[in-house]
Order: structure tokens, then sequence, then C-alpha cells
């Protein structure tokens, strides 16, 4: 683990300079731990791909005490076999016609059938390895090669909650209507985000994600719209 200084009581920890499970378990772990023996003494935790920023009360701890506490606790959760693995939520997808504008390209592109790529997407356990662009957008990886797509070189002016994506290899829910370039396999009922709630999103960093497919009549009955 490397720790840069990211502003006057902020550290950012580096666990990799590539995107993977183990440096997303480690960050989970890292996370889990910060909250359990720091407190108060953290402000804030922003997780990304394979970074964890820190910010934290400098009238609690100076710079080098700090810098000192995540090496040890790093150091000491590098000891464990658990690393944070992580709640396992699954997410129904309708992946019918009129819910997957761009399935059919992408199995062609793919050299695929259709039913191929679904199994294939659902088929593979997914790591949010962050959350960002909107509320409740997690980004999910990594998508099996054999799938994985660009992102359109002309973006939706509007793309419906609940859409199912793959981008590159990457694949992720849009949690409500906003513009994407991503491309559109299916729909999810799950409401991604609601600020009534506590906690607002069904799912957070660290998580791992498995889509289900469901049928039509089991998507409207969830609440789904077409």
């Amino acid at each position: 683990m490397k720790i840069e200084i990211a502003g006057e009581n902020a550290l950012i920890l580096y666990f990799s300079d590539q995107v993977n499970d183990e440096s997303s378990a480690q960050i989970q772990a890292m996370i889990q731990a910060l909250d359990a023996k720091v407190g108060n003494g953290i402000i804030d935790l922003v997780p990304s791909y394979a970074s964890l920023l820190v910010i934290y009360d400098d009238d609690i701890y100076e710079y080098y005490a700090m810098c000192q506490l995540l090496t040890d606790m790093a150091k000491q959760l590098g000891n464990q076999d658990d690393q944070g693995e992580g709640k396992l939520i699954t997410l129904p997808v309708y992946y019918g016609e009129e819910a997957a504008p761009d399935l059919e390209e992408l199995a062609q592109k793919a050299g695929l059938t259709t039913d191929q790529v679904i199994d294939i997407h659902q088929g593979q356990i997914y790591r949010a390895y962050a959350i960002g662009f909107a509320p409740g957008f997690a980004f999910l990886g990594q998508v099996d090669e054999r799938i994985a797509m660009p992102r359109k070189s002309t973006p939706r002016k509007a793309v419906p909650k609940g859409a199912v994506a793959i981008a590159d290899r990457q694949t992720a829910v849009y949690p409500s209507v906003s513009p994407g370039g991503w491309n559109l396999i299916g729909l999810c009922p799950v409401l991604m985000f609601d600020p009534d709630k506590t906690p607002s999103m069904p799912l957070e960093t660290g998580d791992r994600v498995q889509f289900q497919a469901i049928s039509k009549e089991e998507f409207l009955a969830m609440g789904g719209q077409l």
C-alpha cells in the first residue's frame, strides 16, 4: 500500500496499480477496520477502483500519526485470510427485446446468440469497484471478455431508470433516467437509489453482485416499467 497526501487533512491510499478483486477486497477491509477502530477520528472515506481517500480530523490525529496508523492497519489486514468479501446481492433482470435495445447488436458483434450473451452476463459474479456518476450508479466488474463492448460513439440523451448496461469490461444498472453511452441489454426492477431509505442504496463499494434473468411477468410484478 502506498500513501500520498491529498489535502491538509486527507490521505489517499493506493492498494494496487490495477483494477482487481484483491485490491477491492483490501479497500473494503480497510473501510471496515477504520469504522470499527478509529470512529470520530475519520470524517469521510471515499473508495475508488484501487484506492481509498481518507479524510481525517486533524484535531484528533496529526499527519504522521495517521500515516503510521494506516500503515499498521494495512499490515494487520494483510495477515488475515478474510479480506472484506462484501455482501452477495442478486439483482433480477428482464432481458426481453423491448428492454434491451442493444442486446442483438452486441451479440452479433461478439459472434454469439442473445441467449449466450444473457447466460454469460448472469453467470458472472461482479465486484462493485466504485459508486459515482450518479447516486446509486455502481461500476461492476469484470465483464467476461466475450461480451465486453466499447461505449457508444453517440450517447443516448435519456437512458431509462433500471437499464442494465455494459461498457468495456464493466456493467451497471442506471439508477435514474440520465444521458448515457453504455450498451443496454436489459432492465432491473430494483430501485438502486432511494433517498428516503436507510441505507439509500442496496449495495456499496466492495459488495458482490450477480444478475438473474426473470420473465416479463415477473419484471412487471416487481414494479418494473416498460
